[in-house]
């Protein structure tokens, strides 16, 4: 009885091993590929869970998240003859794992590495064909778009792909950075000394127009105040002349006292006149 306890426990501990060994879980952040003797017979499977043949078959799993890889300063030639140091970094994730683990056997340090090689040499195109200032002004679409038409086929058959490339800082080597910086300051100098030339150039046209404008309205404005000037003394002469023909009496004697109004009362004035001249006719002899 006790022997065929003992069978049983080891026949259903052997099943359990059996079972353990038929199956293989697939979790939502891994890809995998199952091989038999060492040949691959089936590769990214999807998440949940799968059968296998125990001792025949055999899984590797990878991760197929997207993975960042820093790479140090590598020097550039742009299409102006400028070296420059470029720090950069790859996103990437394992697009074919089949393909990747022929090309890499499965060694992500390998796969970065034929990566950033892959990556380098794009770049390499891409700067190689822009000047300095177009280099550092380059949208990262369009960056990441020559760089992929570059580097495309290559990142594929290592199974693998680019979600982004990055630069992370651009410098120019030391021994050429004073030349290009007095370069650059002579560049813009000149740049100042044209447009400060062209806005003086403008300021010029600008004030001779005003100054233009101002003598054609000042003209304008003596003419008319004349016209009208003119208009009002004929409208006055035409009173005057009207009032002196009703009664010229009166006339005479309002043009007298104008003619005070105008003379007398004023500080330090003398005049010299006989007190019986007709300036003060209405004066020692008033109008009835």
């Amino acid at each position: 009885m006790q022997n065929r306890l003992l069978v049983f426990i080891l026949a259903v501990v052997a099943a359990l091993v059996l079972l353990s060994r038929s199956v293989f879980v697939v979790h939502q952040t891994e890809t995998a590929i199952k091989f038999r003797f060492g040949e691959i017979v089936g590769a990214g499977y999807a998440p949940g869970l799968h059968f296998m043949v125990p001792f025949i078959n055999d899984v590797r799993k990878f991760d197929k998240r997207i993975l960042t890889r820093n790479y140090p300063a590598e020097q550039f030639l742009t299409s102006e003859g400028k070296i420059l140091n470029v720090d950069f970094y790859v996103k990437w994730r394992i697009a074919d794992v089949g393909q990747y683990y022929q090309s890499t056997g499965g060694d992500e340090e390998l796969a970065a590495r034929r990566l950033a090689e892959v990556v380098k040499d794009g770049l390499k195109g891409v700067i190689a064909r822009r000047t300095i200032q177009q280099t550092v002004a380059a949208q990262r679409t369009e960056f990441i778009g020559d760089i992929l038409a570059v580097a495309g086929e290559p990142v594929r058959q290592l199974g693998l792909e680019v979600v982004d490339v990055r630069v992370k800082k651009i410098d120019l080597p030391e021994d050429v950075l004073d030349s290009v910086f007095n370069r650059m300051r002579q560049d813009f100098a000149r740049q100042a000394a044209q447009l400060r030339a062209e806005g003086d150039e403008t300021a010029q046209t600008v004030r001779a127009a005003a100054d233009r404008e101002r003598v054609e309205i000042l003209a304008e404005a003596t003419r008319e105040a004349e016209k009208i000037r003119g208009e009002g003394d004929a409208e006055a002469a035409r009173i005057y002349a009207a009032v002196h023909q009703r009664n010229p009496e009166f006339y005479a004697f309002y043009r007298s006292l104008e003619a005070y109004r105008a003379s007398l009362g004023k500080p330090d004035d003398v005049m010299v006149i006989a007190p019986d001249s007709d300036f003060f006719k209405y004066m020692v002899k008033p109008t009835r």
